[in-house]
């Protein structure tokens, strides 16, 4: 596909990615329901996603992966190592602080692209993009507050009053490092992806993390086996649909992108999540999560109105 005509498909295929990304909480959910702790979920989410990639890869694109240079092997490794740090900080962060929390740090991944793009990227974003960007971390930062805070009482958030003391401090630390790990996995992949193709940058990334992400979970002494069929069947959709069509799009986005507006794009994962949870498990969702996803959505129009390549 050209290039012409590949941006032509970048909104569409940007919706499919936030719709594919969106069902990753409703899967965590029936998997962390069959009792699997969340770091072997996401340490067998992409082990199974290398696995499914690995017949593709190592035949259709050998060669690919054979020319490679040292220097792309270095980063697209350091960018493996970036996810794994993401996902295990991220969720490792909640068991010491709140969900909440968690989410409001862990969602200022894309002001950290934005902030460190013009240094590593020369890339700066345009007045209405930086609009797009606040309005989209207002969005988030509603949504990640809905649970702790009383909106009709005058916005009092009493559940955040521990977020500065004791085990919070840590775990709301540990999802900051999460922001800023999908930082250094954004700008790496904006790097490589514009002369590496989208199948040898993912499957050399996506096993990296997997190799990081099954040490971390053994040594915490989480064990992978003895769970039912169907616990396995969670997290292989987990795999194919979040990880391979969600994660892999925004991939192929960052050849098209900036890195700042692909983490912009993000953030609409909380609002198809929102949408899914209704359906399925029929959670309505509450007044300040439709206000935070209406300012996100207004926010990504806004962004994606100005994006640069």
């Amino acid at each position: 596909m050209s290039d012409e005509r590949a941006r032509l498909f970048l909104p569409l295929n940007l919706l499919i990615a936030i719709l594919a990304v969106s069902t990753a909480s409703i899967f965590i959910r029936f998997a962390q329901a069959d009792g699997v702790p969340s770091l072997v979920i996401a340490a067998l989410r992409l082990t199974f996603a290398t696995l499914l990639l690995a017949p593709i890869a190592l035949t259709r694109y050998r060669l690919d992966l054979q020319r490679l240079t040292r220097r792309e092997i270095l980063l697209g490794v350091l960018s493996g190592i970036f996810l794994a740090v993401h996902f295990a900080t991220w969720i490792s962060s909640l068991e010491y602080t709140s969900v909440a929390s968690s989410v409001v740090f862990v969602s200022t991944g894309p002001l950290w692209v934005a902030l460190t793009s013009p240094l590593f990227l020369n890339e700066r974003l345009s007045r209405t993009a930086i609009i797009g960007l606040v309005l989209a971390l207002l969005g988030g930062t509603m949504i990640g507050l809905a649970d702790a805070c009383n909106f009709k009482a005058g916005f009092a958030c009493p559940h955040l009053g521990q977020a500065l003391h004791g085990r919070a401090i840590w775990g709301n630390f540990l999802a900051l490092v999460g922001a800023w790990a999908v930082t250094g996995y954004l700008i790496i992949g904006r790097k490589l992806r514009a002369k590496m193709s989208l199948m040898p940058y993912i499957f050399l990334v996506y096993g990296m993390c997997a190799a990081m992400l099954v040490i971390v979970m053994f040594a915490r002494g989480n064990s992978p086996f003895g769970f039912a069929p169907r616990t396995y069947g969670w997290i292989l959709l987990l795999a194919a649909f979040p990880q391979l069509i969600g994660h892999s799009t925004y991939n192929w986005a960052l050849k098209y992108m900036s890195a700042a507006l692909v983490a912009v794009t993000t953030l609409g994962e909380p609002i198809g999540s929102a949408i899914l949870a209704f359906l399925i498990l029929q959670e309505t969702p509450r007044t300040p999560v439709l206000i935070g996803g209406a300012f996100i959505l207004l926010g990504i129009y806004l962004a994606s109105r100005s994006r640069n390549t």
